[in-house]
C-alpha cells in the first residue's frame, strides 16, 4: 500500500509579525515544518508533498537538498481544500494520503500511524480533540448513533453546534482514490468563500464510507501556531517532554523548568549515569554527557562531547569541542570550535580556547587566550597568556611542549615552538623558538629613575 503525505504550508502567518515564513519558525531549534516532515518520515511515507505559498522561495531554499520532497504552489490562499487540490496531480491513484499542517509541529508518528491504519481499511481517519473552549474550531457533528456526519466550521455553525466540544484538528488520512473523486466537487459556498477540506467528511458519509475518529495521546500534538505566544506555549510543552526523557534516563535535573534542549536536526542529547545539570543550562545540537558529568548553572553547550567525570562550572560556553575524562572547565570559560581537552586538563575562569589541544593534566587557569595551539602534557599556562596566532590575514600555530611553564602576561607570537620543560619569564613577548628546558625572557630592561611626581596646581 502506497502512503503519501501532503503538508499544507502556504499560510502567510501575519500574526507572527515576521519576515520569516511561519513554518520556518523554530521549536527546540528546528523549524516547525521540519518537525512535521520528520514525523511523516517515521511512518515510511513513499512521497512527501509540501504545498507552499507565502515565502515559498525561502521555504524551498531551506529544504532544497531534501530529495524526498515534492513541491506544489498555492498562489492564492482559497482554503484548505484548495491547498490540497494544488498537490492532487502529484498523488498516486491508490493507497492512503495523510493531510498534515506545517504550523502544527508536534504531531507524533504513532498518532499518524494509527490514522493510516484506519484509512487502510477503506475508511476515513479523522483526528479530533475535545476542548473546553472550542471557539474558532470546526465542530464534529454526529448523529444519534454517534457516527460522524459532518464538520461545521465555527463561523458557519448554529448556536447548538457551537456547544459541541469535540473539534476538528484538520489532520486526517483518506484513501487516495477518494481524494481524486471528492476534491473536484468542493464548493466555496460558505461564510468564508473558501474551499473547505472538511467538506469531504460529509461526502464520505454520503458515499457510505465510514468516518472513524481518533484522539491523540496528547492534545498538544494538534495545537497550531499562529502567533508568538502559541509558539512559546508549544516550546515549553515540548521542552518538558525532552527534559522528562533525560530524567527518565537517570539525569538529575535540579529544576526541570529551567533546562532548555534544542536538538535542531541532530539526534540530541546522549547521557551516561549520574549526570547532574543545574539551572538555566542550554543544550543545543548533538551533545554527549558521560558518566558523572556535572554541569553547573548558566552554561551553554552546543555540539560537544564531554567525557566522564568532567566538571563544567557556571557560565561556561562550549561549542564543537571534545572534552575528555576528568577535566575541569570554568567558571566563565569558553571552548570554541576545534577545542580538545585531554584527560585531566583544566581551563579556568575567563579563558578562551579555539582550535587547540590542551594536553593531559595541563592547566590554562586564568584570563588566557589559546588559539591554533598544541599544548603537551603537564604544562602550566600563566594568567594573561596570549597565543598571537593571527597576523590579520593568516593563522599560525603555537606548540608548547610537555611540562613547559609559561609565566603570566606572556605573548607567544606564532609560529613558535616552546620546548619540553621550558620556562617563559612573566611578561615576555616570545617571537623565536625556545629549546627544551631553557628559560626565555623577552621583555624590556627595567630602569628605576629619580624623578619628581607631578603635583596638582
Amino acid at each position: 500500500m502506497s502512503i503519501e503525505v501532503v503538508v499544507l504550508a502556504a499560510g502567510q502567518g501575519s500574526r507572527m509579525k515576521s519576515q520569516l515564513p511561519k513554518v520556518l519558525h523554530p521549536i527546540a531549534g528546528k523549524p516547525m515544518l521540519a518537525h512535521v516532515l520528520d514525523s511523516a518520515r517515521e511512518v515510511n511515507a513513499e512521497a512527501l508533498h509540501v504545498v507552499v505559498g507565502h515565502g515559498a522561495e525561502q521555504v524551498q531554499s531551506y529544504f532544497g537538498d531534501e530529495a524526498d520532497l515534492t513541491w506544489a504552489l498555492q498562489k492564492e490562499q482559497n482554503g484548505t481544500g484548495h491547498a490540497v487540490m494544488m498537490a492532487l496531480e502529484h498523488l498516486a491513484e491508490s493507497g492512503v494520503t495523510l493531510i498534515l499542517y506545517g504550523d502544527v509541529p508536534l504531531i507524533q508518528s504513532n498518532t499518524l500511524q494509527a490514522l493510516i491504519d484506519i484509512a487502510a481499511k477503506e475508511q476515513l481517519g479523522l483526528l479530533t480533540v475535545n476542548m473546553d473552549d472550542p471557539t474558532g474550531y470546526g465542530r464534529i457533528v454526529r448523529n444519534e448513533e454517534g457516527s460522524v456526519q459532518a464538520i461545521v466550521e465555527h463561523k458557519d455553525a448554529s448556536e447548538q453546534q457551537k456547544a459541541i466540544q469535540e473539534c476538528n484538528t484538520g489532520i486526517l488520512a483518506v484513501p487516495t482514490a477518494k481524494l481524486h473523486e471528492w476534491l473536484p466537487k468542493l464548493s466555496n459556498d460558505n461564510a468564508q468563500g473558501e474551499y473547505y477540506l472538511t467538506d469531504i467528511i460529509e461526502m464520505s458519509v454520503n458515499d457510505g464510507m465510514p468516518v472513524e475518529t481518533l484522539q491523540p495521546e496528547f492534545a498538544e500534538e494538534t495545537f497550531g501556531v499562529n502567533n508568538r505566544l502559541q509558539q512559546a506555549e508549544l516550546e515549553r510543552w515540548y521542552q518538558g517532554r525532552l527534559v522528562d526523557g533525560l530524567m527518565t534516563d537517570g539525569v538529575t535535573v535540579l529544576d526541570p523548568q529551567r533546562l532548555d534542549i534544542r536538538p535542531g536536526h541532530t539526534k540530541g542529547v546522549t547521557v551516561g549515569r549520574d549526570v547532574v545539570i543545574d539551572v538555566n543550562v542550554v543544550l543545543e545540537g548533538e551533545v554527549v554527557l558521560g558518566d558523572g558529568v556535572y554541569i553547573e548553572s548558566h552554561c551553554v553547550i552546543r555540539n560537544a562531547v564531554i567525557a566522564p567525570g568532567t566538571h563544567v562550572k557556571a557560565f561556561s560556553h562550549i561549542e564543537d569541542a571534545l572534552v575528555k575524562e576528568g577535566c575541569e572547565i570554568g567558571p566563565y570559560a569558553r571552548l570554541r570550535p576545534g577545542a580538545q581537552l585531554e584527560n585531566g586538563a583544566k581551563v579556568g575562569n575567563f579563558c578562551e580556547v579555539k582550535k587547540s589541544i590542551i594536553g593531559e593534566g595541563s592547566k590554562v587557569n586564568h584570563l588566557t587566550y589559546i588559539g591554533d595551539a598544541e599544548i603537551g602534557q603537564g604544562a602550566n599556562i600563566g594568567a594573561g597568556t596570549i597565543t598571537c596566532n593571527y597576523d590579520g590575514v593568516n593563522k599560525f600555530k603555537t606548540v608548547i611542549g610537555d611540562g613547559a611553564f609559561i609565566g603570566s602576561n606572556s605573548s607567544l607570537v606564532a609560529p613558535v615552538t616552546i620546548g619540553k620543560g621550558a620556562t617563559i619569564g612573566a611578561g615576555s613577548t616570545i617571537t623565536k623558538d625556545v629549546e627544551d628546558d631553557k628559560l626565555a625572557v623577552g621583555r624590556g630592561r627595567q630602569k628605576n629613575l629619580d624623578w619628581q611626581r607631578p603635583t596638582k596646581k
